[in-house]
């Protein structure tokens, strides 16, 4: 089949778009508005971005009304939010985070939990979640779209702190994700869960290796040590 968004139909009963980009992890997002109200929300256009410094992104359609989302005005707000994994135990708390509700509702406690205090941002983290992100919000680029929905806010964060549970790590120091099972979401109104992982991993430099697990310490140590260019290390 073949379609041009807006401009032909695809004439399938659900819309296949969302469902092509799969998967997609959550940026459940925690942030606390000027008035003091926490809010929590799930959002699966979310990714990691650079390691050095570590900085990541969500991106909030705007609602049927046409306002924009209480993620996004208080993190402009109050300059901080904080990113939770959803994992599969979390999975109903999630799906009820993402209910609208008024400003002033609270979400941890419309969705039943409970919370952790941060230690350098003042959004609470949920807890229960395995690792959490504080985050200083950077800025907002916004994408102007069709109808009330249509635009976008892409909100950029830096990482300022990471929490991992201990218990949420291997003997090796890895994360245990395939016991963790965190979340995804597909398309339509289907998520998945991480239960299998493989590695591969190419061939290249020390420092190209160090790049792609994400440790500014070990590619610093690399191309110091002349690492820079191929050498096929396994190391």
């Amino acid at each position: 089949m073949y379609y041009e968004p807006g401009k032909t139909a695809h004439g399938l009963r659900y819309d296949p778009f969302k469902s092509c980009v799969v998967p997609r992890p959550i940026g459940w997002i925690s942030t606390r508005s000027a008035a003091g109200i926490d809010n929590l929300a799930p959002y699966s256009q979310f990714q990691n971005l650079g390691f050095n410094p570590p900085m990541v992104m969500f991106s909030a359609n705007q609602t049927e009304r046409g306002l924009r989302k209480d993620s996004v005005v208080n993190a402009e707000a109050t300059g901080e939010f904080v990113w939770n994994m959803a994992t599969y135990e979390l999975r109903e708390a999630v799906n009820k985070s993402s209910e609208q509700v008024p400003p002033e509702v609270d979400e941890f406690a419309y969705a039943g939990l409970s919370k952790l205090p941060s230690r350098l941002v003042k959004p609470p983290r949920v807890a229960g979640s395995p690792v959490q992100f504080e985050c200083a919000y950077v800025q907002t680029v916004r994408l102007p779209g069709n109808g009330p929905m249509g635009t976008i806010d892409v909100v950029f964060g830096r990482v300022l702190a990471i929490h991992i549970d201990d218990d949420a790590l291997t003997p090796e120091g890895r994360l245990d994700i395939t016991r963790l099972q965190p979340l995804a979401r597909m398309g339509y109104y289907d998520y998945t869960a991480v239960r299998e992982v493989f590695t591969m991993r190419p061939e290249g430099s020390r420092a190209r290796a160090a790049g792609l697990e994400g440790s500014p310490d070990k590619v610093a140590a690399a191309l110091a040590q002349g690492h820079g260019l191929v050498d096929n290390s396994k190391d």
